[in-house]
């Protein structure tokens, strides 16, 4: 018997060694399943396919789900202001939406604040110094120019300025077609008034071939050599130069205007979302929600200067408008009519 006890004393080490091995797969995979049921809930006036990408990569990173849900942006304040004025517990933890919005929101009382530690890195223009929203990425308005055009000349145009003094075909979408591209309107009519704004807008538009119904048209006519100059924004030309076509991107150098996309914490929240949504609110400011956007073709500024896409981000002279422009709907719906009339049809 004596000669056996070890082999049984190895025997039995090795039947505890299974049976905690199995206990801890199994604790490994229930814990899994617990944290795949955890989901929080998020109002968006992202792209669905753009709110699509985000929500897998941090549901694989983290096991929580992100739900979100498309608003357009004339309803998401309304959404935010029901779920506000609702003495219950409300459907969605968060927004991510633009900065503009962001502002109307925290004004009238419809978010929490959130101080992450990353917030103090960003720049103030690019969030809400109380915490109230916080800008994740921007993406600017540029020039983007046709590498056949450059070779032709021995001055290129790289201000607001010169080009409307330029002979340089030009495309652009379209101000009445796309929120993105109004925004450049509003905001050089905060930064110049109406007048040279007007003045530069009506010195262009001889050259427009087209005012393009999407934003990727004036880059893809760029890149096809149809237009010298595409104004754009930066996230379709970087899309297109990805995608190998001649193009280069130039930032005027009397400023220009950028969509800033924001996160902010709802008021009256799910208690049990409420952490999950502020970890979600962190990870849209790391290299991981950027580099899972630039792997389907989205290509846009971080606003955490301490991430690789930053650090490596060529446009060291971006220069932005610094005049906010707060128009109300009814001033902006003004103000395109005044360009369609003025520019546009005349």
């Amino acid at each position: 018997m004596k000669r056996y006890t070890p082999l049984l004393l190895t025997a039995f080490i090795l039947v505890l060694l299974v049976l905690a091995g199995a206990a801890y797969l199994a604790g490994a995979g229930g814990k899994g399943e617990k944290q795949a049921r955890q989901e929080i809930t998020a109002l968006t006036t992202l792209p669905p396919e753009t709110a699509s990408i985000l929500s897998a990569d941090y549901e694989r990173a983290t096991g929580v789900r992100v739900h979100f849900v498309p608003v357009s942006k004339d309803d998401v304040l309304s959404r935010m202001k029901e779920q506000a004025e609702n003495a219950g517990e409300g459907v969605a933890a968060l927004v991510l939406t633009d900065s503009e919005t962001l502002t109307q929101a925290a004004t009238k009382g419809y978010l929490v604040p959130y101080l992450s530690e990353t917030n103090d890195m960003i720049a103030d223009d690019l969030r809400q110094h109380d915490g109230y929203w916080t800008g994740v990425w921007y993406d600017p308005i540029v020039f983007c120019v046709s590498r056949d055009y450059l070779k032709t000349q021995r001055s290129i145009p790289d201000s607001w300025q010169t080009l409307a003094k330029s002979d340089a075909r030009v495309g652009i979408t379209d101000f009445m077609a796309a929120d993105a591209s109004a925004n450049l309107l509003y905001s050089m009519i905060a930064q110049y008034g109406d007048a040279v704004t007007f003045d530069i807008c009506r010195a262009i538009h001889p050259r427009v071939v087209q005012y393009a119904r999407y934003l990727a048209n004036p880059v893809r006519q760029a890149g096809m050599g149809e237009v010298d100059i595409a104004i754009a924004v930066e996230s379709e030309t970087l899309r297109y130069i990805h995608d190998g076509y001649p193009l280069r991107v130039i930032y005027p150098a009397d400023g220009t205007a950028a969509i800033v996309t924001g996160t902010g914490l709802l008021l009256n929240a799910p208690p049990n979302e409420a952490a999950d949504a502020k970890a979600f609110a962190d990870w849209l400011l790391t290299d991981e929600a950027q580099l899972a956007l630039q792997s389907k073709g989205c290509f846009f500024i971080p606003t955490n200067p301490a991430t690789l896409a930053s650090k490596s981000f060529a446009g060291k002279n971006l220069v932005l408008f610094t005049a906010p422009q707060m128009f109300t709907k009814e001033q902006k719906k003004a103000l395109l009519d005044r360009w369609a009339r003025e520019v546009r049809f005349r």
